[in-house]
């Protein structure tokens, strides 16, 4: 005969299924349809080619892209703006560096999807015709640069500061450019560059 007990004992397994269950079942039972279909979220974007529509350097720039690309490959690799520079490809070193509503971003790490409607700045249309920029003159000038891959960035960055900071301080300017690396050295050069297009724009020299 068996135990008495044996009627009331249960698997901690057994248990664990049981209140699970239960607990969805309840939890389903006490939200209308109107509710499950608002907890649904968004539409699902992708994996595959969406319309991407960017604005690039005053321009419109419309692609077929992966939600997942960077705004770095989609202008690289889509729109054929190669002036931007792929290195690190981590986010932290700068030469990739784009301006995007007056901000600068690492666009290596930057979804091109997630800059729609928003005004992205490169590199690439910094120079008027054959007229460069005053801060692309400024590092052609005191020569800031060496093997040029995070000279675009550093230009970039330049910009930024100089329009952020007119009459930007060398404290100012370290702390703004911190973010982009010269694997070669050439920071004092820079640091000369930017100030010297500080002059150039405007700005007081200093």
């Amino acid at each position: 005969m068996s135990d008495p007990e044996d009627r009331f004992s249960v698997s901690r397994r057994d248990f664990l299924k049981s209140a699970g269950l239960g607990g969805v079942a309840g939890a389903a039972g006490a939200l209308a349809p109107s509710d499950v279909e608002a907890q649904a979220g968004p539409a699902v974007i992708g994996p595959g080619e969406v319309p991407v529509s960017l604005t690039v350097n005053g321009k419109r720039v419309d692609l077929r892209i992966e939600p997942r690309v960077t705004l770095l490959d989609a202008l690289r690799t889509r729109a054929d703006l190669t002036g931007s520079k792929r290195v690190c490809d981590r986010g932290t070193c700068g030469a990739c560096t784009m301006i995007v509503d007056g901000r600068t971003v690492y666009s290596c790490s930057t979804l091109a999807i997630e800059v729609q409607g928003k005004q992205v700045r490169t590199v690439d249309g910094l120079a008027t015709g054959a007229t460069l920029h005053p801060v692309q003159q400024a590092f052609c000038d005191v020569d800031a640069l060496m093997c040029g891959f995070c000279t675009p960035g550093f230009v970039v960055a330049t910009v930024a500061l100089l329009e952020k900071y007119p009459n930007a301080t060398r404290e100012q300017a370290a702390q703004e450019l911190d973010g982009n690396i010269c694997r070669c050295g050439t920071f004092v050069r820079i640091m000369e560059a930017a100030m010297k297009a500080k002059g150039m724009m405007g700005g007081a020299r200093g």
